[in-house]
C-alpha cells in the first residue's frame, strides 16, 4: 500500500503540473513544474513521507533503464543533431559553467554563514 500511495503522490504532482503548463500555456515543461510542486509540498510538510521515500528509492534502482529511450533518440536523430552541433555544444558548455558557478557561489555563502555562527 505505501508504494501505491507514493506513486499516487508523484502522479498527482505530474497531473497538476501538466494541467498548469497546458492550461496556462506556460513555456515551462510539465515535468519541471511537477518537480517544483513536489518540492513545495515537501517543504511545507517538512519531511519526506515514508511511502514517497520507498517509491523514490524503487524508481532510482531502475534509473539507468530510463536512459535507454534518450540514447535511442540520439542514435535515431544523429544527423539532425550533427547539423546543430555547435549551438548544442555551446549551450551544454555554457549551462554547465553557469551551474558550476552558481553552485560554488551558494556553497561559499553557506560556508560563510556557518563560520559566522549562523544556521548550521
Amino acid at each position: 500500500m505505501p508504494l501505491i500511495m507514493g506513486m499516487s503522490v508523484l502522479l498527482a504532482c505530474q497531473f497538476a503540473s501538466e494541467l498548469l503548463a497546458r492550461g496556462l500555456a506556460l513555456p515551462i515543461p510539465g515535468p519541471v513544474l511537477g518537480m517544483v510542486i513536489l518540492l513545495v509540498g515537501l517543504i511545507v510538510r517538512g519531511k519526506v513521507p515514508a511511502s514517497l521515500r520507498m517509491t523514490g528509492e524503487g524508481l532510482l534502482r531502475y534509473l539507468t533503464l530510463l536512459f535507454v529511450p534518450a540514447g535511442v533518440g540520439l542514435m535515431v536523430h544523429a544527423r539532425l543533431i550533427g547539423m546543430d552541433l555547435v549551438p548544442i555544444g555551446v549551450t551544454l558548455i555554457g549551462s554547465t559553467a553557469l551551474t558550476l558557478a552558481v553552485t560554488g557561489w551558494v556553497l561559499q555563502r553557506l560556508q560563510r554563514r556557518r563560520s559566522a555562527g549562523g544556521e548550521p
